[in-house]
């Protein structure tokens, strides 16, 4: 474990982006900068990468973000982003050859997650889904009380991502994809899914699930967040 003098903070470096380290050769290092403090984690880390497998799924990674833009044989280059979140994971699930995907929604997103079950199967891939209400597991079962819950004085099911991993697991998913899970649900899944996940959209109840609203104004409407 990284001494705390040296933990990574590159969220906190104060050098502009284009005159970073890590960006470009010349580039200046920020304090803790792990491009220059952490050679053995990187050379730790880049070995992964000599698993074939591991390889096959980076390289794949690499190639879809620079397809994401267009013209890019064009000069001099302004980058014009052409693909949409959906359309990338079903270009990067036909790149690596997955033929089935899993797909893990709260209920809250049922309308839409038959409309992405829809939109994956018309790109040709079969579909294992999973609700976050699967197996109607009471609350209770945690040790929660009526205060706990959404409806006071009515059962209500929890959300059971442990569930939903296993059920993708037993479908035969070789990809999973999350659609609006609360956060710790969708930490929950992420550990007992056995195939890879990404993300299609997170859970935010305020912002109709764009939780970026809050952070590009937490400095006008958002401004609580910082007090």
């Amino acid at each position: 474990m990284a001494k705390k003098e040296h933990a990574a903070a590159c969220a906190a470096c104060g050098v502009p982006i284009p005159e970073r380290i890590c960006y470009t050769e010349e580039g200046k290092a920020g304090k803790s900068c792990p491009t220059l403090t952490q050679r053995e984690l990187i050379e730790q880390a880049n070995r992964e990468y000599e698993d074939p497998e591991v390889r096959k799924f980076a390289q794949a990674a690499s190639m879809q973000e620079a397809e994401g833009y267009a013209n890019r044989d064009q000069r001099p280059y302004i980058r014009q982003p052409d693909k949409t979140r959906i359309v990338e994971i079903c270009e990067f699930a036909q790149k690596m050859g997955y033929k089935r995907l899993g797909l893990a929604f709260c209920v809250g997103l049922a309308r839409e997650a038959a409309v992405v079950d829809d939109i994956f199967k018309r790109h040709g891939f079969e579909v294992v889904s999973a609700m976050c209400k699967a197996g109607k597991t009471p609350k209770e079962f945690l040790g929660l009380e009526d205060e706990h819950k959404i409806c006071r004085g009515m059962p209500e099911a929890m959300c059971n991502p442990v569930l939903q991993a296993k059920l993708l697991n037993a479908g035969g998913a070789e990809f999973n994809v999350l659609l609006g899970l609360c956060v710790g649900h969708d930490s929950l899944f992420f550990k007992f899914a056995e195939a890879p996940t990404t993300v299609l959209a997170v859970k935010d109840r305020v912002t109709g699930h764009n939780p970026l609203a809050a952070v590009y104004l937490a400095d006008s409407y958002y401004r609580k967040l910082k007090v």
